[in-house]
């Protein structure tokens, strides 16, 4: 229980950041993907929906599906990041990027734990 209460509310939060700085979403967004705005805008609901869904007992195992589904859907635009690093100025640069892919690992982990709480 304590799983997904860790990461509903966390997952909800990431999904609200990408109505707060779309910008910063769209900028990952992979270039040959049309429509970033909308794109940025459906990720950021279903990361909303799954967070909310995996709070509840009745949808936890829902979430969890939903949740792992979105983050391997959004997995194309941390490869894009790691591919081209000299958009992306973060501290540690390329190695950071692709030190960052095998964490969405950690992430399905954790929506896959959160549903069987």
């Amino acid at each position: 229980m304590r799983r997904a209460r860790l990461f509903g509310p966390f997952f909800v939060f990431a999904g609200v950041m990408h109505f707060v700085i779309p910008r910063t979403y769209e900028s990952i967004v992979p270039d040959w993907l049309p429509a970033r705005r909308a794109l940025v805008q459906a990720s950021g609901v279903a990361e909303i929906a799954g967070g909310l869904a995996v709070l509840h007992p009745r949808t936890r195992r829902l979430g969890s599906r939903f949740s792992i589904a979105t983050l391997l859907t959004v997995f194309p635009a941390n490869v894009h990041m790691a591919l081209h690093p000299e958009r992306y100025p973060v501290p540690g640069g390329r190695r950071s990027l692709y030190a960052r892919l095998p964490l969405q690992i950690l992430f399905i982990a954790w929506a896959r734990a959160a549903g069987r709480a």
